[in-house]
């Protein structure tokens, strides 16, 4: 069931977004009702299970559960702080790691992939990896192709990153170097550098560098194929090739790796983005790399979503066959809101899910409207 089985960690275009100047630091944020937004995000349609909650200062002053763990109303409510896979957001984990090795002097944002990985290179696995620096995969303007389709779509087999980088080898290059294009293979070989520079497994060091100083006890990067999320949580489902939906809660986790494969909760994520936001990991020059845009593209529009209420910095998120995750984070790192939903549709439906979680957020921010 190839179509079912093939992974795609895209990133999500929030469409609320602020300058780098915004914070909620002039006075009260007004919280709405979440439990509401929630219930408002499964009457849109084919939504299994929403959860959400609302972080201030690291307190949480909002959550919300509607919908149900398994799909016709079974497996009674999600627990609003249950694990969920963050899908893309694990790329700024990724790359925040990465940039902490640049900070350490392990690494250069000029060094070359092939001098990096000089495998890569030796075996044919990425074209021009002498040209291709750690900056281009950082901002995802490499030009490597995506290593999606039916060479990763076995459920059941744990590929390993080259073997992804195999299948994304045998794809067309999309753009010249230096061009924008989104390609989950950057963040395989940026967690390929991180295991080569550190000597540890990229779940390892993410743990080691990220989840355990900050908290985040309910975080992890699973490594196995058919490994699960751990404890109570949504189910997403997606049609086969007969159109019938099957539940596709253990997608591939080694198709995902450090370009999606994260498993988090809303407390854990709106940590890190707080932690991120305020510079706690990395300087400002180097968390640039991550935030700023990338050549090419144009930066995101000011303002946040109502009069009177908080800006947001870009949003981030993610998506595949199954589910949307996303966190809107305030850019001084106060304020955080962070939303799961498991669905049950296909592919072409499922993009219409960060407009409806972007109603959500001016439910939640923006009563009046």
């Amino acid at each position: 069931m190839a179509r079912m089985a093939s992974v795609v960690c895209a990133a999500l275009a929030l469409s609320v977004a602020a300058p780098a100047t915004a914070s909620v630091s002039a006075g009260p944020v007004k919280v709405g009702d979440v439990q509401k937004a929630m219930e408002g995000l499964v009457k849109t349609g084919h939504v299994v299970g929403a959860i959400g909650e609302v972080y201030v200062d690291g307190k949480r002053v909002g959550k919300g559960s509607a919908g149900s763990r398994l799909l016709y109303g079974k497996g009674g409510a999600i627990p609003s702080n249950a694990r969920y896979r963050i899908g893309s957001q694990t790329k700024t984990m990724t790359a925040t790691v990465v940039l902490q090795l640049v900070k350490e002097g392990k690494l250069s944002l000029d060094d070359k992939l092939g001098e990096v990985l000089p495998e890569v290179a030796e075996k044919d696995l990425v074209e021009r990896a002498g040209e291709i620096t750690v900056r281009h995969l950082i901002q995802l303007t490499s030009g490597i192709p995506d290593y999606i389709g039916p060479d990763t779509s076995d459920p059941a087999r744990d590929y390993r990153p080259t073997d992804l980088l195999a299948a994304s080898r045998r794809n067309s290059r999309p753009v010249e170097v230096g061009t924008f294009n989104y390609s989950n293979t950057n963040y395989i070989l940026l967690g390929m550098i991180i295991e080569k520079l550190s000597g540890r497994s990229l779940a390892a060091e993410l743990n080691r560098r990220l989840f355990a100083p900050l908290g985040m006890r309910d975080t992890y990067l699973p490594t196995k194929a058919t490994e699960g999320i751990k404890g109570p949580h949504g189910h997403g489902y997606a049609p086969d090739e007969t159109g019938k939906l099957r539940d596709v809660d253990r997608l591939n986790v080694t198709t995902m790796l450090g370009a999606g494969g994260v498993v988090s909760t809303a407390r854990d994520v709106s940590t890190f983005q707080s932690a991120f936001r305020q510079g706690r990991l990395l300087p400002e020059s180097l968390r640039k790399v991550i935030t700023d845009p990338a050549p090419g593209q144009l930066p995101p529009p000011s303002g946040g979503p109502c009069a009177g209420n908080p800006e947001f910095a870009a949003g981030g998120g993610g998506s595949a066959p199954g589910f949307t995750a996303a966190t809107y984070t305030s850019s001084d790192g106060r304020l955080q809101f962070a939303v799961s939903v498991t669905v049950a549709m296909d592919d072409a439906e499922r993009m219409t899910m960060p407009r409806r979680i972007t109603s959500a957020l001016q439910s939640v921010f923006c009563p009046a409207t």
